[in-house]
């Protein structure tokens, strides 16, 4: 009998080659390509016709069934990501920059579900068990009733999880574990996917909450098979910035909730502190307006947030001006600039263009487009925005403003934290009874005419 011929499966797309190769096909990537194992080592040659199974269990769609009930953590902001709470039998999975502070969320996330009454196991494949406890000391945790482990081994880990019953098992993390029955290293591929789908399998079939802790590659993505994303019930980013204290969770996948939502922490000497009004925060530290700072009202996920946008524009020295940007699109910016000089008649031609949302905060909603032209202009022109005022919109490349959703809630957390005054597109729901005093354009040429007297 000839020998299986071996796979390669590209670690960032997950793309299947026959053969390996410097650079995938698929996605582009390079050096992601490893070799792949089968996840089992039994007789390839039998089919499921071979040996028929059980029969499965069916029930009809009308059948009125409770829904599982949510065990809240007493954090928040952890809640709120989660949908409102942990839900049994859930699969989660937490991605991070190394050192931003995963560990530390999931040991306070632990000590507090411990708090409710959920028996607890956290498992590190990273850290000795006194090395946890050191960290539970200086978090002020140590009286916490979680139950440790250092294991790297799956099948025990296994074992023990299936002899001591427990109601939330956090891994930390997944690409440390390892099954016997595969030939790989730990964090390739295969012991990636395999650990995965066991840990997946173990919390559908015995209603325990898995959590699993995922590294990230260089681009920001969980490092390992995009199929793992597609096991688990929630995908969770832990984001922010060294220079910065501030730490964002974020849900970009959540079958019990709303994605993309939000929870601010603040990184503090005890620990990750709970931030309930993030807007006050990132705009904590705006002093004197000054021209190219405007304020942004956005929406992440179910919750408005206002950020300071900070541009500026100053003479380039090169032949080929700079285009800067942090915590937004640089391709978006691009657009807002040839939007402006081709409709509106502004040339930033031999000019530098930085741009800068401030806090660490990241926006990728389109609605920041009027705030971002405003302040380009307000750089430009050197002529600052009133500090009372916040601005939101959406810009088309023919110049015309056009409304977003949720303007109500964007008025009410504005007007919350005492801006009186507000710029934004014609049409669209504003709620009638907003107290601030409303500036409405139709297009990009009447804006920057009325506002700054130029185009």
């Amino acid at each position: 009998m000839a020998k299986n011929q071996p796979t390669f499966t590209c670690t960032a797309c997950g793309a299947v080659h026959t053969k390996w190769s410097g650079r995938c096909d698929a996605c582009g990537a390079w050096n992601t390509i490893q070799e792949d194992e089968g996840l089992s080592a039994g007789p390839a040659a039998n089919s499921l016709g071979v040996s028929r199974g059980k029969g499965m269990t069916l029930t009809d769609l009308s059948a009125k069934e409770a829904p599982p009930p949510r065990t809240s953590s007493g954090m928040d902001e952890l809640d709120r990501v989660l949908g409102g709470g942990l839900v049994p039998a859930s699969a989660i999975l937490v991605g991070g920059d190394p050192g931003i502070g995963k560990s530390t969320l999931l040991l306070q996330a632990a000590a507090s579900f411990a708090g409710q009454g959920l028996k607890t196991i956290y498992v590190s494949g990273e850290e000795a068990s006194a090395q946890v406890r050191m960290r539970a000391d200086r978090l002020g945790l140590s009286g916490a009733n979680v139950q440790l482990a250092a294991e790297t081994n799956l099948r025990d880990i296994l074992t023990t999880i299936e002899a001591e019953k427990p109601q939330l098992v956090i891994i930390d993390s997944i690409q440390t574990m390892w099954l016997d029955t595969i030939g790989s290293a730990p964090g390739s591929v295969s012991q990636v996917r395999a650990a995965a789908h066991e840990l997946t399998s173990f919390a559908k079939r015995k209603g325990v909450s898995v959590v699993l802790v995922g590294h990230v590659t260089k681009d920001g993505q969980i490092a390992g098979p995009r199929v793992v994303e597609h096991m688990v019930d929630t995908v969770l980013y832990f984001e922010g910035e060294r220079g910065h204290q501030f730490r964002i969770l974020r849900a970009v996948k959540n079958r019990f909730g709303p994605a993309d939502e939000i929870g601010v922490f603040e990184m503090t000497g005890g620990g990750l502190a709970q931030v309930s009004n993030p807007s006050a925060l990132f705009l904590s530290e705006r002093g004197t307006p000054s021209p190219g700072s405007v304020v942004f009202s956005g929406i992440e996920g179910t919750r408005p947030v206002l950020v300071e946008l900070q541009a500026l524009v100053a003479p380039s020295p090169h032949s080929q001006p700079r285009r800067a940007v942090v915590g937004w699109d640089g391709a978006r910016l691009s657009m807002i600039l040839a939007v402006l000089e081709s409709r509106v008649g502004i040339p930033f031609a031999g000019l530098d263009v930085y741009l800068n949302v401030a806090g660490g905060m990241k926006i990728s909603e389109p609605a920041a487009d009027l705030a971002v032209a405003a302040a380009l202009m307000s750089a430009r022109e050197d002529a600052a925005l009133p500090a009372d005022t916040v601005v939101f919109g959406e810009i088309s490349l023919s110049g015309a403003l056009r409304p977003v959703g949720q303007t109500e809630n964007r008025l009410k957390e504005a007007e919350k934290l005492g801006f009186t005054a507000a710029i934004l597109p014609e049409g669209g729901k504003s709620g009638g009874k907003s107290g601030l005093r409303l500036t409405r354009a139709a297009d990009l040429t009447g804006f920057v005419g009325d506002i700054f007297g130029a185009g």
